[in-house]
């Protein structure tokens, strides 16, 4: 059997769709590599002429005033502790919650369903939850940046459907040889979800890495700060305001730090993430292949 010929409108097909394609990659790949050479370039060569590659005008200042400062460490270990705790936090509450509800014969499951989504659209608000916090006691520790966002609807909507795309004939099997719903689903089932596990660790993960709102609204203590906190902290006060500085020679100067740290901090926050997700990619794309399969 020969292999049949692409006609000119498939051709044409992939020709755009190959171009398209291209051009997205492209929008992506220019604005990282942007921020990468763009922070070790000296702020003034960089507003007047651009990107350079000059290694002359190159400098790994920024770097040493980033990593010299004792709170980027600081900040660095909080941020690994908060994103790892909360993901594990998370993750178990939602594949748990995630579990019963992809049960065809749970009692009241459209019920569940109705308040799970209702939180979708509607909160409580910033002031009420800031004291329901502070009335638990939880200002200051890293419960506060922990348990409020810990279980997220739309990744317990992720889980349950990839669980209802698991063969019922596994648990059926499973009851046959005496399997509890609790070792059924830690002993066979976990294993087995492994994809979609892993995809909303990395979910959760990069969401708290990426943080700062709760934590600054929820931590006063400098040494409780995340690393996104501590960077947002070292703009601010490297940034000039109208009247802040009396001459223009200091004025430039401080703008000029200024511009100097704002691409190494982008730099050095992304690393981590840059890291983790190459081992995670093919779980990503089978964990949510995978769940789209039966919803």
């Amino acid at each position: 059997m020969g292999i049949r010929k692409k006609s000119f409108a498939d051709s044409l097909f992939y020709v755009v769709g190959y171009l398209m394609l291209g051009i997205f990659t492209l929008a992506i790949i220019f604005p990282i590599f942007y921020v990468i050479i763009a922070s070790f370039m000296d702020p003034t060569v960089l507003q007047n002429k651009g990107i350079s590659f000059d290694f002359s005008n190159w400098s790994t200042d920024a770097y040493r005033r980033v990593l010299e400062n004792r709170m980027i460490w600081v900040g660095f270990k909080n941020s690994i502790i908060y994103s790892v705790a909360f993901s594990v936090v998370s993750v178990g509450i939602t594949v748990l919650a995630a579990y019963p509800m992809s049960k065809k014969d749970l009692i009241g499951k459209k019920i569940f369903n109705a308040f799970f989504v209702i939180t979708m659209f509607f909160g409580g608000g910033l002031v009420p939850t800031y004291l329901l916090i502070s009335d638990l006691k939880m200002l200051d520790t890293i419960w506060a940046v922990i348990l409020p966002n810990a279980f997220n609807v739309w990744n317990m909507i992720l889980a349950r459907t990839y669980y209802q795309s698991i063969p019922t004939e596994l648990r059926e099997a499973s009851a046959i040889d005496g399997a509890s719903e609790l070792v059924y689903f830690f002993k066979i089932l976990f294993p087995v979800c492994k994809p979609i596990v892993l995809v909303l660790v990395l979910y959760q993960f990069v969401g708290m890495w990426n943080s700062y709102f709760d934590p600054m609204i929820y931590l006063s203590d400098a040494n409780m700060q995340p690393l996104q906190l501590v960077l947002r902290s070292i703009l601010i006060q490297n940034t000039p305001e109208p009247g802040m500085v009396s001459d223009i020679t200091g004025f430039a100067e401080m703008s000029k730090i200024a511009e100097l740290l704002k691409y190494s901090t982008i730099v050095v926050s992304s690393i981590p993430l840059l890291i983790m997700y190459p081992f995670f990619q093919k779980y990503f794309e089978k964990g949510i292949m995978v769940g789209s399969i039966k919803g």
